[in-house]
């Protein structure tokens, strides 16, 4: 078992307690639209899939972990490839068959989510990269599909959100932008008030790692999590948001803000394979839907870094 930090939050006040990742983690609530039959289903992300540091074996290892579990469907929270950004498009390319071939292992529907990681050509030093067919978010989009979705899952809606803003060369930050927040407006008034949400980002909406790490900076780069989150969350008040679920940051934390968890992934690859980041293993989550309520579980799926 491995002792991890579990962070609850509300308005008022931060707590942070510690947690065995072996158990379960109960998310309970009352109210509506209940559905009649529960689900379970997969989360993982930053696989940075490559050719090096056994990456391909480790991946396949995990995924006949999750297989295990059998899920409905699994979702991905982005840097699915290492890395898009400053490779040759051949290179990128390549990048993304493989990690789309690995995929193909999983038994389950599997929904990719863009990092900035799949931002191909945005740190690649040629005079002309912006001017590449598939520059930026395009060869996601041509490999990959739409870089924002939602789809609807015995009564949960799940929005697939691009949190990546790459307007600028050799840097990226936390944005969701003006043209997924007018599609989110119209995406929730055809939403159910009680109806239960989830949404996938890769950078997160909400953090709290700088605040008990002192690796990390005391303040927020905007690179580590989504600069306009208040506008986005502010659009779901109102609605049943049970759940966010995050990438980026490769740890495992669950951060509570009224009746909504962020949970912040861990990462398949550990640290980019080469070893658990900041105490949280190589792993995924497992969470099991009943009704109105869920449960989590981050697995550690046994990833021994090789030589």
């Amino acid at each position: 078992m491995f002792v991890m930090r579990r962070i609850y939050a509300s308005a008022l006040s931060l707590f942070i307690v510690c947690f065995i990742f072996a158990q379960p983690v109960n998310h309970k609530s009352g109210g509506q639209n209940q559905t009649s039959n529960g689900f379970t289903f997969a989360f993982y992300t930053d696989v940075h899939l490559q050719p090096e540091h056994n990456a391909v074996a480790g991946f396949k290892q995990a995924i006949d972990s999750i297989n295990s579990y059998n899920p409905d469907f699994v979702v991905s929270g982005g840097d699915q490839v290492m890395d898009a950004n400053n490779q040759s498009e051949k290179r990128a390319d390549s990048l993304y068959s493989l990690y789309l071939n690995t995929a193909k292992l999983i038994k389950a529907p599997v929904y990719n989510t863009v990092g900035n990681h799949e931002l191909f050509g945005t740190f690649l030093k040629q005079d002309n990269a912006t001017q590449l067919p598939l520059y930026g978010k395009k060869m996601f989009e041509a490999r990959m599909g739409k870089r924002f979705q939602t789809f609807i899952h015995k009564g949960w809606k799940f929005f697939i959100l691009d949190s990546n803003d790459a307007n600028q060369r050799f840097k990226y930050k936390g944005w969701v932008d003006n043209e997924q927040i007018a599609w989110l407006k119209s995406e929730l008034a055809a939403t159910k008030r009680s109806e239960p949400i989830v949404i996938v980002l890769h950078i997160p909406l909400v953090i709290a790692a700088n605040q008990f790490d002192k690796t990390f900076k005391d303040s927020i780069p905007e690179g580590l999590s989504v600069s306009n989150a208040r506008e986005v969350l502010n659009l779901f008040k109102g609605y049943n948001l049970k759940l966010v679920l995050q990438g980026h940051l490769h740890i495992f934390n669950d951060i509570k803000i009224s009746k909504t968890h962020f949970i912040t992934g861990g990462a398949i690859s550990g640290w980019k394979w080469t070893g658990a980041n900041r105490g949280t293993e190589e792993g995924f989550v497992v969470i099991r839907v009943k009704g109105n309520s869920f449960t989590t579980k981050y697995i550690d799926y046994g990833w021994n870094v090789k030589p």
